[in-house]
């Protein structure tokens, strides 16, 4: 069993939903190295988030945007926590709807991602600056 670990920061991208799973891929190449394993990627940040879904379609991020922004209001009068603008609050609690991690499997060197999957950084900000994912992959390679 191998287990590998690194960290990954992601350049600054606007409020929205954004596929990251190429990034994620090239910052592992010992993936190819595992034929049977799990990928954990976590988010060091409490107003981002992370999850899986549909990767073909831009009209699916755009509906959980709008998704997200009706179910999480911004209204500065409603929320406590303002210090950083009206998108601080509802950026903590999009990120603990939606989740810091993922877990991926990894069989024959690749994401075993369905066909029309990907990995989304979730920005829930309006400037959110760069995020950093930690990523670990564990698993076995043919040698092993």
């Amino acid at each position: 069993m191998a287990f590998y670990q690194t960290e990954l920061t992601l350049a600054a991208r606007s409020r929205g939903f954004h596929i990251i799973t190429d990034e994620v891929v090239r910052a592992l190449p010992e993936l190819r190295d595992i034929e049977v394993g799990l990928l954990h990627v976590f988010i060091r940040h409490t107003s981002a988030s992370l999850t899986v879904n549909e990767n073909a379609d831009p009209t699916v991020r755009q509906d959980f945007e709008s998704y997200f922004n009706h179910a999480v209001p911004e209204q500065e009068a409603y929320y406590k926590h303002t210090d950083e603008g009206p998108d601080d609050m509802p950026a903590h609690l999009k990120a603990s709807l939606l989740g810091s991690s993922v877990s991926l499997p990894v069989t024959n060197g690749r994401l075993n991602l369905g066909i029309w999957q990907g990995i989304y950084l979730c920005e829930h900000r309006n400037h959110g600056g760069k995020r950093t994912l930690v990523l670990t992959l564990q698993g076995s390679g043919s040698s092993h």
